[in-house]
């Protein structure tokens, strides 16, 4: 019997990495001009801290909105601790953690370091690909 297909296979490896000390204008600018939903935040040792979606920067957004203060760090709206997988859980496995969360993307790890990023649309194409005749 053949090793299911991991998701290390298809993890996006060339990351955009925030910091958790970064302005959450800049954190928003660059998430909008890469056209990614998300980004994991680490430390200055690389250490993964949390993670900063798209809604983490609306919620951001309606604060500055109804309080007439823009700004902050990304630690302040950041989602910590981060939601992730191993990177060598199989393809069926992550699913069904995507299919339990609400998540659009995960960090992944190996041996607690950070080393890849997998999202529902990598998954959706690994399961495309190595399923569809």
């Amino acid at each position: 019997m053949t090793a299911r297909p991991r998701i290390a296979d298809y993890m996006a490896r060339d990351l955009i990495l925030l910091r958790p000390d970064m302005e959450i204008l800049h954190a928003m600018k660059i998430l909008l001009e890469k056209r990614i939903s998300g980004a994991p935040v680490v430390d200055a040792e690389g250490h993964l801290v949390g993670v900063l979606s798209k809604k983490d920067c609306l919620r951001a957004a309606l604060h500055g909105a109804y309080y007439q203060e823009w700004g902050g760090q990304v630690a302040a709206f950041m989602s910590a601790p981060a939601a992730t997988l191993d990177v060598d859980l199989d393809l069926v496995e992550a699913t069904e953690s995507f299919l339990a969360s609400p998540y659009r993307r995960f960090p992944v790890l190996r041996e607690g370091e950070l080393v890849g990023q997998i999202s529902r649309a990598d998954l959706l194409r690994a399961l495309v690909d190595n399923w569809s005749g």
